[in-house]
């Protein structure tokens, strides 16, 4: 993942390399007006008088809004990503992990065995604390807890329903394509008052969980629920302390984005995400298949040395 202008991480498949997805956070995007001779045009005077300063401070944060959104878009399918990875690498190669531990263990008892060699012997020790460390708080809650509390692998575990873990590192092209169209169009951010912002909050809750499963049947079921919903009015020019007050929110609420996106990226299935950006999904095929052969050959000396 790179960072274009303020940060924004980019998706890596072919849809997203088309221009119309790669948002730059810091470009409004352009706006185009049909004029009528005689008619006001969108600064609220007739066309060729000078604008009203108001209405160019609207448009402003509405092309800041816009540009919001579409950071938000990039970095929550950049979270997606690294959570389903992390997840996904727990699952598959978690027992190959294992395994390498355990097979390291009985080579350096098999080798203190035969040496009877003190610094043989303090090595196998190790070796075997490693296989049954004692856990830790943070090691007990590992894997039950993320960022919006129980992890969807513990909620399940507790309520006794079963577990839906991601199907893959990247949700499918639908989903994705159902994802953004839900995103633009019920974005907390496009809400005007408090009410309407809860709203989409939890409805957008919804499609976050629905798009991190890569669930295209619950993404499509929630694109006409939303269509089906109400859709408030347009709201009308504020004034001018609220638009610069809107728009210092906007700017805050971008550097905090930059702030995660950096840390996604810089983190260590970040890092594992960068080696295969094209295909993640492969990339955990080729690192099981590298333990694989770790494991056969680390049988191999075990083999050899308690013949």
């Amino acid at each position: 993942m790179t960072h274009e202008a303020a940060g924004v991480p980019t998706t890596r498949n072919d849809e997203d390399r088309q221009d119309s997805d790669r948002p730059d956070a810091s470009r409004p995007a352009p706006e185009t007006q049909d004029h009528t001779p005689g008619a006001p045009d969108a600064a609220g005077g007739p066309e060729g008088a000078a604008p009203r300063p108001e209405a160019r401070l609207a448009k402003a944060v509405q092309a800041a809004e816009q540009a919001l959104i579409e950071f938000e878009i990039a970095v929550e399918t950049f979270r997606v990503e690294v959570e389903n990875f992390s997840r996904l690498h727990h699952q598959k190669l978690g027992p190959m992990y294992a395994r390498l531990d355990e097979l390291d263990a009985l080579i350096a008892e098999a080798r203190a065995a035969r040496t009877k060699d003190p610094e043989d012997e303090r090595k196998a020790r190790e070796a075997r604390a490693a296989v049954l460390p004692m856990p830790g708080v943070d090691e007990l809650f590992h894997d039950w807890m993320d960022g919006d509390g129980l992890s969807p692998e513990a909620a399940a575990m507790l309520t006794e329903q079963p577990v839906r873990p991601p199907k893959r590192v990247r949700p499918s092209e639908e989903a994705r394509r159902l994802y953004r169209d839900l995103a633009r169009k019920a974005h907390p951010d496009l809400a005007q008052d408090e009410t309407e912002r809860q709203r989409r909050d939890e409805f957008i809750a919804r499609v976050n969980a629905a798009y991190g499963r890569g669930d295209v049947e619950l993404l499509k079921e929630l694109v006409e629920e939303w269509a089906a919903g109400p859709v408030p009015p347009p709201a009308p020019l504020s004034e001018s302390e609220e638009l610069y007050a809107r728009l210092e929110w906007l700017t805050r609420r971008k550097e905090l984005l930059t702030v995660l996106a950096q840390e996604l990226e810089e983190g260590p299935i970040g890092s594992m995400l960068r080696m295969a950006p094209d295909d993640p999904d492969q990339l955990l095929e080729d690192i099981a298949e590298q333990l694989l052969g770790e494991v056969s050959r680390r049988e191999s000396e075990l083999a050899e040395m308690v013949q």
